[in-house]
Formats: structure tokens, sequence, C-alpha cells
């Protein structure tokens, strides 16, 4: 007891290395010794360590940029303490009412998306409000996609995102949990 007390004297001497120390924690405790080893490195994300869930958000109601962050950071994995940025560890977000979203000020008549063809002359544009009554789930879509890496690993993350016009949704095998968004 007293040769431990001596040594921790001695740890906390300056003039120590921290090689001499580690050395002198492995005779203390191995334990000890271990934990310390593990909590110095950094955690990066396998394969094994992921789990991914199901959430789903009901965009009735919601602005389409307020909303779009909040699922891009999950399909991301932001929310998790596992998240790293080379590994894809988000969950699968489910969006209902995708065709009640809300865009402010005159949005709905000036942004415009615009999307070519590769050929002279293939430039096509389309309004926000015209999109909304033929497609919306794609004003979703492209909001989410712009906020996601424009990687491969990107389009790993936009494949978990799942938009419907309407109220249902075919996914609920999966037993997704609601997702609350102010």
């Amino acid at each position: 007891m007293v040769l431990r007390r001596l040594i921790f004297i001695c740890l906390l001497t300056k003039g120590l290395t921290k090689q001499i120390k580690l050395f002198i924690f492995a005779f203390l405790d191995k334990n000890q010794y271990i934990n310390k080893a593990v909590i110095m490195g950094t955690y990066s994300a396998k394969k094994e360590d992921i789990k991914r869930s199901w959430h789903v958000v009901d965009a009735n109601g919601k602005t389409l940029g307020r909303i779009a962050t909040v699922i891009a950071s999950v399909l991301k994995g932001k929310t998790k303490p596992i998240y790293t940025r080379h590994v894809d560890t988000g969950d699968f977000v489910i969006v209902v009412n995708a065709d009640k979203i809300h865009l402010t000020g005159k949005k709905l008549d000036q942004k415009t998306y615009y999307s070519h063809s590769g050929f002279p002359g293939g430039l096509k544009s389309i309004t926000a409000g015209k999109l909304m009554k033929t497609n919306p789930e794609e004003v979703l879509k492209k909001a989410v996609e712009g906020m996601l890496p424009k990687t491969q690993l990107g389009k790993q993350m936009f494949s978990k995102l799942k938009v419907y016009a309407g109220g249902k949704h075919p996914h609920s095998a999966q037993q997704p949990v609601e997702m609350i968004i102010k």
C-alpha cells in the first residue's frame, strides 16, 4: 500500500515520461492499465457496431428547410454517439405527408429546379409550385440530397430516405419510431 502511494506521488511529478508512467501502471493493476490504453484511442465505428433504426416524420405544416436539416443529420448518423465521418452510421427515415410541406415567402413561384439532358438545348426548369402539384416527394428529396455529401457515401445515406405524399407508408413491419420535429 505504501509502495502504491509512493508510485502515485512519482507519477504526479512532471519529470517522468509517458512510457514510464504506463510501465508503472502495468505493475500496479492490469485492469487499470488496460482501461487507460482504451481511453487514449480515437473511436472509429465499424460495420458490426452499427445498429440501424427506423424513424417516421410527419411533414404536415413543417417548413421545408428546417425539416430537411434534421432529416439529413439523422441520415448521416450525427445524432448517434458512434458517429464517424467516413462510415455510414445513419438511420432510416420515413417521411409522410410530404404534399403538406410549407415553403416560406414566394418560393412556390420563384424557386426553380433545373435539370439538363446533356444535349444542346436540353435545359428544363420547373418551379417549386408546379413540382409540389405533380410530384411533392421530389421537393423534399432534393432539399435533403443537397445537404448530404456528394460522394458514394452520400448516395448510400440518401438511399435510406423514404418519402410519401400521403399519410400511409408500407414500412410498418420495420416498427418505426415517431420522430417529433418542432
